[in-house]
């Protein structure tokens, strides 16, 4: 006899979705306003791996001398457009299984369960995000010499290193508004100043305010293994930290696919059990490059996103790129 069981449906839960929602909104403005635009997440719907979209790009020699002693004919000059691509990354939550007893015996309210899941997915996505964008970032820009630091003598971090890389966007140096940094260069760079100000809701990541010591610019610190290489071992085990300038909408982090969650019932064994599991995307791009198709792939792996080669400059400036990054111990 052929029976419907719970195991035969599927439904997004009410209860998930609402905790997910409410933080997901939270994280993301929160991050947007500390991060000054430097690092963009925000909901755009987008079908297919990749997202294209065209720019002109800037034309060299576009005003020149005119020679008022002459009517020769000018060389005509053309207006040509690149194109960036965006790549989407997709994701899984979970699969978690639970027993009922699990639950039901101390007494919890499985909602408050499913509450609870949502805001932990929704920090766990926003931090993974975050981690991606910081790898593809220090990745492309550690490829172009002129928007790279590497601290005199392989020291730590300090103003003077911040001024330095200043330097290396010349007079567009005011385009660079916030520093992301490891927690051990941020502590190198202050010495006594201790991290004063957190996003709430955001596992693992901390924001300062604009002191003379980082030229009055935010900086938002975290430990992300993004941001350090370990090289060597033993006696001879050396870490370098990676310093981001960032400028307005250096990373783009765009929710592309709505998250899809279900809770399923799982009969047969000696307990019921009840089995979470979800699915979302997001597309990923840096300011001046775009992702190489060809070669990154689709959905691409963290060690593809991570590998400079797979990113190509497509911005004719060093200027227009998405800013510096400052290599120190």
């Amino acid at each position: 006899m052929a029976v419907t069981l719970p195991t035969d449906t599927k439904f997004r839960d009410p209860f998930f979705q609402s905790g997910y929602a409410e933080t997901i909104v939270q994280n993301i403005n929160a991050f947007n306003a500390a991060s000054a635009g430097g690092i963009v997440m925000r909901t755009n719907r987008k079908i297919g791996d990749f997202d294209y979209s065209a720019f002109f790009l800037n034309t060299s020699g576009l005003v020149s001398r005119q020679d008022q002693t002459s009517v020769a004919g000018a060389t005509s000059l053309k207006l040509s457009q690149a194109e960036i691509a965006r790549v989407k990354l997709n994701r899984k939550i979970g699969p978690v299984d639970w027993t009922r007893s699990a639950f039901l015996k101390p007494g919890l309210d499985m909602n408050a369960f499913r509450v609870v899941a949502g805001n932990q997915s929704a920090a766990a996505s926003t931090q993974e995000m975050l981690s991606s964008g910081l790898s593809a970032a220090v990745a492309a820009l550690k490829n172009q010499a002129t928007n790279t630091l590497t601290v005199a003598t392989s020291g730590t971090l300090d103003t003077g290193s911040l001024i330095d890389g200043l330097a290396k966007y010349g007079d567009a140096a005011s385009r660079i508004a916030v520093w992301v940094m490891h927690s051990k260069a941020y502590y190198n760079l202050v010495k006594e100043q201790a991290l004063t100000s957190k996003i709430e809701g955001i596992a693992n990541f901390n924001v300062q305010t604009g002191t003379p010591v980082t030229l009055n610019r935010p900086v938002l610190v975290t430990d992300d293994p993004a941001l350090l290489v370990a090289s060597g071992s033993g006696s001879t085990a050396t870490v370098d930290y990676f310093t981001l300038g960032l400028t307005a909408d250096s990373i783009l982090l765009e929710d592309s696919e709505e998250e899809y969650v279900s809770f399923q019932e799982i009969l047969g064994n000696e307990q019921i059990m009840v089995r979470m599991q979800g699915e979302y995307a997001y597309n990923l791009g840096l300011k001046g490059f775009t992702w190489d198709v060809a070669n990154g792939a689709k959905n691409p792996t963290a060690s593809a996103i991570a590998t400079a080669s797979n990113w190509d400059k497509v911005a004719t400036s060093f200027k227009d790129l998405g800013g510096v990054v400052i290599q120190s111990k």
